[in-house]
């Protein structure tokens, strides 16, 4: 009898923006009336069947941060609206977004819907999106806004409220009443699922592993130098190594998993896979009994254990589990079979329901009679959610199939995990674990890259060595210290780093940048300091093209707040606010166009306002040395123009002689160049931004610096 481990891993990154208690991605929503839901109701029909789900805590967290009320869906707003009070932003946004969907199986079955997507156009620019929202009528946008979210909703959640069977058989003309009656359909699933997955558990039918708290790849938390192991002559960031964050992404993880299932969790799946012998200990110590990875760290491992050294491992030893020990500490281990596991996940959709299943049951079957340990066993691991929209049918097809012949198979039996070891306690152990990730066994997809990657972990790490700073400084309170701690804990998220470097691209890639830096600054705002102006220049950035006009030459414009002529600036540096990708959808701008110059004696600044509003204007200076210009706007001028220089990156001193004026909606600037610590054929770099209260209502550049070179001609 083979046995047979499965394990479905559930992941969304963190989506949530701190300071305003928003998730400004629906994906934790959106994935949970079809994958989540789906996954687990499914398995009520088919008792007989043992299963393990790896439900991120992140995850988990935010479901019940929006279920609970405490953060807000940004997209379930816009969803909420009534489709004739949006703005024309607002319609430029559900045009972007709400067709964020799989066409062929979720957008094309259906005719309204394929006829939204036929009117829109099957590409959409950012600069046409206005142009053709001003063409919909409002029951346009009310049925996009009800078939984006129902379109979602998988085939359980029709199983459980047939509600939504009849609204897509209606089709379109949807009222605003329908809207809302989708919408709450999607929090009273959301309601659901993780009691689902606790029942389920509570019958012994399937088991809840966990994965450190923020998704981190946990052996670079606990020391970045690791990544040398498996990527030898890599340039890495300076070095990062905190063994206690390691050990708190898992004990965090631990706790919130018994307070939410009512049980601690007996196996992990370590991000990504990711693995290292030093991790061992800490697993042990917080009462992991397993952990998961590929096949891969399987082989790696034994080329290096002494015990299997002058001979190579039969590809068959990976059909058992395995337990791997450091010191004094052991810990069991399960490894993945690839091929089986990518089968399902990318190829079982192109076939039919019957013919995936068999080519399945067929390889497991062959597996299981050329294997003859006591304890032989395949793990298929892989990812729970995002497979299932390339289905026709959302997999049920597939997973019926499958979940019968294992059900019914006498050569077959599923398991889960900590059931497996009780059964077959001997198991042989690994002395040398490998260090790497499921992926190609190696870090290189998080670490490595000089001018993203290696960067956030430089910003990872000074911040970090600030806040160590400060509590070895004293009085800084427990609460104000477990804020602090837990924004770093989500700035070590894996899912950050994913998508920095030259890897992976997303349409998210600004929005991921920007929220691992507000988990950064907020480490500084907890403290009660100033961020530093670094974490407010977006790590990515696009270097293909220049965002600004250079200066063509010197120039002295007169500083009384007007442009009397264009010639006053003519040769000087122009950014003209909005030219940014993505900057049309930012809602109402406040600035037009900044410009910048210089003569012998001055830096001078000049910003055209579309409309005035009150607020904190600030220019951050990167290079080649950092300082910040502040200035308040309170309907008339303050005279006082606060200049502040910055060498550190934390002690600003105040600057003196600056002059400045403003009159309607024209706001000049004169810097003198004597206090500026520039110098001929410096390359300046920097940006603006408009705060109000402290949050940033508008930065320019969007996501790069405006630059030019310091001549004196």
């Amino acid at each position: 009898m083979l046995n047979v481990f499965i394990l479905w891993h559930m992941h969304q990154p963190d989506y949530v923006n701190p300071l305003t208690k928003t998730a400004m991605m629906p994906w934790v929503r959106l994935h949970s009336v079809k994958g989540y839901f789906d996954m687990i109701t499914l398995l009520e029909d088919y008792p007989a069947c043992r299963m393990n789900f790896n439900l991120t805590p992140v995850l988990v967290k935010q479901i019940v941060e929006i279920t609970s009320g405490e953060v807000k869906d940004l997209w379930l707003e816009w969803s909420r609206k009534p489709s004739g009070e949006l703005t024309l932003d607002e319609k430029a946004i559900l045009l972007d977004n709400f067709f964020k969907i799989n066409w062929d199986n979720l957008i094309r079955p259906f005719p309204r819907y394929n006829e939204l997507l036929t009117k829109r156009g099957f590409s959409m620019s950012p600069e046409n999106a206005r142009q053709i929202a001003k063409e919909w009528s409002n029951q346009d946008f009310l049925d996009l806004q009800v078939w984006y979210n129902l379109g979602w909703c998988g085939y359980r959640a029709e199983h459980y409220f047939p509600r939504l069977t009849t609204l897509k058989k209606k089709g379109r003309d949807f009222t605003e009443d329908e809207k809302n009656e989708v919408l709450d359909i999607h929090l009273e699933i959301m309601q659901l699922v993780l009691r689902k997955y606790a029942e389920l558990e509570a019958k012994g039918q399937v088991e809840l592993t966990t994965t450190p708290f923020y998704h981190p790849i946990l052996p670079l938390i606990y020391d970045t130098q690791f990544a040398k192991r498996c990527m030898p002559g890599r340039n890495l960031p300076k070095r990062f190594s905190h063994p206690e964050d390691a050990e708190s992404q898992l004990r965090l993880a631990v706790e919130q998993h018994e307070r939410v299932f009512g049980r601690k969790p007996r196996g992990l799946w370590p991000s990504e896979g990711s693995i290292a012998p030093e991790l061992i200990p800490l697993m042990k110590e917080v009462g992991i009994e397993y952990f998961c990875t590929d096949e891969a760290n399987l082989f790696s491992s034994l080329e290096n254990d002494p015990a299997w050294r002058g001979h190579k491992p039969d590809h068959l030893e990976l059909f058992q589990g395995w337990s791997a020990s450091y010191g004094d500490s052991k810990v069991n281990a399960i490894f993945r079979e690839r091929p089986l596991s990518d089968f399902i996940g990318f190829v079982a959709s192109k076939n039919s329901p019957q013919q995936a299943a068999e080519y399945l049951l067929h390889n497991m079957e062959h597996i299981g009679s050329v294997t003859d340990f006591p304890n032989k066993m395949i793990a298929l691991i892989l990812d729970g959610e995002n497979a299932w929209e390339h289905f026709p049918d959302g997999g049920e097809g597939f997973l019926r199939k499958f979940y019968d012949a294992l059900a019914s198979s006498k050569t077959l039996k599923t398991v889960r995990g900590s059931d497996y070891f009780e059964a077959f306690p001997k198991t042989k152990n690994i002395s040398t674990l490998h260090t790497g990730s499921w992926i190609n066994s190696d870090f290189d997809i998080w670490i490595g890259d000089d001018y993203e990657e290696n960067a956030a972990w430089n910003l990872l790490g000074a911040t970090h060595d600030f806040l160590i700073k400060r509590i070895n400084e004293g009085n800084v309170p427990d609460d104000v210290r477990k804020k602090a701690f837990n924004s770093i804990y989500a700035a070590e998220g894996s899912d950050w780093f994913w998508w920095f470097g030259p890897d992976f691209n997303t349409d998210c890639d600004m929005l991921f940048d920007e929220l691992f830096r507000i988990h950064l600054q907020n480490v500084y705002r907890y403290l009660g300091a100033e961020p530093p102006h670094v974490l407010s220049i977006p790590i990515q950035r696009d270097q293909s093209k220049q965002v600004a006009q250079q200066p063509r030459q010197m120039m002295t414009p007169i500083i009384d707040g007007t442009i009397s002529s264009l010639s006053e600036w003519e040769g000087a540096g122009l950014l003209q606010a909005g030219g940014e990708k993505g900057a049309m959808f930012r809602g109402e701008r406040i600035v037009n166009s900044i410009r910048f110059g210089y003569d012998h004696t001055h830096l001078f600044l000049a910003l055209d306002f579309i409309k005035f509003k009150p607020c904190h204007l600030r220019f951050e200076f990167i290079k080649p040395v950092s300082y910040r210009l502040t200035l308040d706007l309170n309907g008339d001028l303050d005279p006082s123009f606060n200049t502040q220089i910055s060498f550190d990156g934390e002690n600003y001193l105040s600057l003196e002689a600056v002059c400045c004026a403003k009159h309607q909606n024209i706001l000049e600037a004169a810097i003198p160049l004597n206090q500026l610590p520039w110098k001929e054929g410096d390359h300046i770099h920097f940006i603006m931004q408009i705060l109000e209260n402290g949050v940033e209502l508008e930065r320019h550049p969007d996501n790069d610096t405006i630059s030019f070179t310091l001549l004196q001609n």
